[in-house]
């Protein structure tokens, strides 16, 4: 058997179905040039994905429809030409009282203008950031398909995403003829999730015998990123070919031999570093947000701190230097080296650089409030109003020019509450809030040693590196003032948050108890903060987003 399939691994956007429609029209007639006879395209390409509740509304089902009949319409000239394609599909269901309307997760496979066959994912996640059960109900078939030129056509077992997880949906398309298994997938990025991935699929290519072709998403959506590195493997599992990651890409294979013993034919892109992943997946989060969303470009406040450091070197590699724009708001505990490496950094990226002072809108409110603080001591509360008038300064600048703030805080940070609500929180994408502290450090060095997107060679000054960290809201303020140091609190705060270790746990294992104790009550009692918090890229496996559900009011503590 021989079959030549192409993976469309495109980027697509939620809701723009014609736009959508034309990217798989594109790539099946690009490939079919190419000699594919197979197109396989993400999850719920048709649509984009995540839609979350636009599912719910029978407009955009209707819209979906239409769009899947215009596809097939337009691919109807590629002779022999299969085109798998994921959307998602409504259906009446009677019940002894009423008409149900039911929603599937499902995939078409499209040949010369006809619907061959249609299947719906089995089953649907239901942890981390999927919702799936709130829009789909499960699909109860096996889907096995032919493709391939007349009379020389391979059966093909068509597995959705997290079928692929589970042993019976491969083995029931195993029983039912398949001689390849196709996955089509959006399985949105986190560190080492793309070896867990080709781990799994290994494990359901050697229980079935049977080669696997991985067709994976890229792109960005909201706070999600997909990668991409779509890959084949052979049936002993092994790796036969790996698409590039955080690219679009028409990655193209060739199946050889029958059975176990079928061969791919492919290019394999190397494995990477956790630090291009990430640096990759940042980049990808900033520009598709602000592109699909249609800001003209980016502000941010450049402190000459490591945070906003960090924040600009990605916005210039995502949006390039003439779409970013930085403020430097001295105040009166501004020390010298702050503007000095601020006014470095920004030269050194080629980006606009403009200083506005706050210290007269400081004394003003100091002014405004001074009979009611009569007698009180200064506190936070002068802390924050210093935060908040930055804020306002840049909300300001954005309300005029168009361009989308972006705040700087890190994971630590909103972990914790160090920072301030109106003041460094007021935004509109929240970039590194998923980089705890000690990982932000991390990145910066290794943008330093790296220019991916060919804007900068070493575009961070080494003394933001290696300076304190402050927020410069108090004399001779550092952060280590009010947090445990860096290492200590990003390590009870990846085990507490990320992996639901207990307060015992976390002392067991060695961490002081009084450190324990204040990060595990400071991240309960600031979620009220995070609520409010912007969007930004989720990078681990769980994030302070659409991962982490608890209440504002809440007593437990263990």
């Amino acid at each position: 058997m021989t079959l030549k399939i192409c993976v469309a691994q495109l980027n697509f956007t939620v809701g723009d179905f014609a736009g959508n429609v034309q990217k798989i029209v594109l790539a099946a007639q690009q490939s079919y040039a190419q000699g594919a006879r197979l197109l396989l395209t993400p999850e719920l390409s048709l649509c984009g994905y995540a839609a979350e509740d636009l599912y719910l509304r029978p407009a955009f089902m209707r819209a979906s429809d239409d769009a899947l009949k215009a596809l097939t319409e337009q691919l109807a000239g590629l002779k022999d030409m299969t085109v798998v394609v994921g959307h998602p599909q409504h259906a009446e269901r009677r019940t002894p009282l009423s008409m149900v309307q039911e929603r599937f997760n499902c995939a078409s496979m499209l040949r010369e203008g006809e619907v061959l066959a249609t299947y719906a994912k089995r089953e649907l996640p239901n942890y981390q950031v999927f919702d799936e059960r709130r829009y789909f109900a499960p699909g109860k078939g096996v889907c096995v398909f032919e493709a391939g030129e007349a009379g020389a056509r391979v059966r093909v077992g068509l597995l959705i995403c997290e079928d692929a997880w589970f042993d019976e949906p491969a083995q029931l398309a195993q029983a039912a003829g398949a001689q390849v298994l196709a996955v089509i997938n959006a399985s949105p990025f986190h560190v080492g999730k793309g070896y867990l991935r080709e781990a799994v699929m290994a494990e359901r290519a050697r229980a079935t015998g049977l080669p696997l072709i991985y067709a994976h998403l890229v792109g960005g959506q909201d706070e999600l990123v997909f990668e991409g590195e779509s890959f084949a493997l052979n049936a002993d599992g092994a790796v036969a070919g790996r698409a590039p990651s955080f690219k679009e890409a028409l990655f193209e294979t060739m199946l050889d031999g029958q059975g176990a013993n079928a061969r791919w034919s492919a290019p394999v892109e190397p494995r990477r570093s956790a630090e291009a992943d990430l640096w990759d997946a940042l980049v990808l989060g900033v520009r598709d947000y602000l592109g699909k969303n249609r800001f003209p470009g980016a502000l941010l406040g450049l402190s000459g701190g490591i945070d906003s450091a960090l924040v600009l070197a990605i916005a210039v590699d995502a949006l390039g230097a003439d779409k970013v724009r930085t403020v430097m708001m001295p105040s009166p505990y501004t020390a010298d080296i702050s503007w000095l490496d601020a006014r470095d950094m920004a030269q050194r990226m080629g980006v606009r650089y403009d200083e506005i002072s706050i210290e007269p809108e400081f004394a003003a409110f100091k002014a405004s409030l001074a009979s009611d603080f009569a007698g009180c001591a200064d506190d936070t509360t002068e802390e924050n109003i210093q935060a908040r008038i930055r804020g306002t300064l840049l909300m300001a600048l954005s309300n005029k020019f168009g361009s989308i703030v972006l705040t700087t805080g890190n994971k630590s940070e909103m972990a914790t509450g160090y920072c301030t609500l109106y003041g460094d929180m007021a935004g509109g994408f929240a970039v590194i809030k998923d980089l705890l502290k000690t990982r932000v450090f991390a990145m910066a060095r290794w943008r330093n040693a790296h220019n991916p997107y060919g804007t900068c060679d070493q575009p961070i000054p080494e003394r933001i590196i290696t300076r304190p960290p402050s927020a410069e809201l108090r004399p001779d303020q550092t952060d280590q003032d009010s947090l445990p140091a860096y290492e200590v609190l990003d390590a009870i705060i990846e085990r507490y948050m990320e992996n639901d270790a207990s307060i015992e746990d976390l002392v067991a294992a060695g961490f002081p108890q009084a450190d324990v104790e204040k990060v595990t009550r400071l991240i309960q009692i600031n979620e009220y903060k995070r609520r409010q918090s912007p969007i930004g890229v989720r990078l681990s496996h769980r994030s302070f987003g659409k991962d982490w559900r608890y209440p504002i009011t809440n007593r437990f503590r263990a």
